[in-house]
């Protein structure tokens, strides 16, 4: 068993990302005004400098963008090796989730893997993290 993820502080901004995962949605702040997404959540959008921000529930698919494989167990207890990975998210153009790869040896894991989210759950918080499709 790993040990717990460093959890993030909730606040107005990032909650809706955090904890949509108990209903199994992905949630990425989206524009009112422009449409454009911006992560992580901010209280302004990144593209016009609208303060219309609101979640909004995505696919929870990509591909992989880019990945390590960490061989390094930075805290007691930490399974290794693991995958961090970049994944691009589908319909939701320049928004990128650094997360982990999970479900799969790590040697299966390639550049461009098509991948969809799925949620590990720690006191309250739904940590996103992706699987490769089948």
């Amino acid at each position: 068993m790993n040990p717990p993820r460093p959890r993030p502080r909730l606040d107005q901004e990032n909650s809706a990302f955090w904890t949509g995962g108990a209903q199994g949605h992905l949630n990425i702040a989206k524009c009112g005004d422009c449409g454009q997404y911006t992560h992580p959540p901010r209280i302004i959008c990144r593209h016009c400098q609208s303060e219309n921000i609101a979640s909004d529930s995505v696919a929870g698919t990509g591909v992989i963008d880019t990945f390590t494989i960490n061989h390094q167990p930075w805290a007691k207890g930490l399974e290794v090796p693991f995958v961090i990975a970049r994944v691009a998210l589908d319909g939701v153009p320049g928004v990128y989730l650094t997360t982990n790869i999970v479900n799969c040896p790590v040697d299966a894991v390639a550049f461009g893997d098509a991948v969809k989210v799925v949620f590990e759950e720690q006191d309250g918080v739904f940590y996103p993290l992706f699987e490769k499709v089948a």
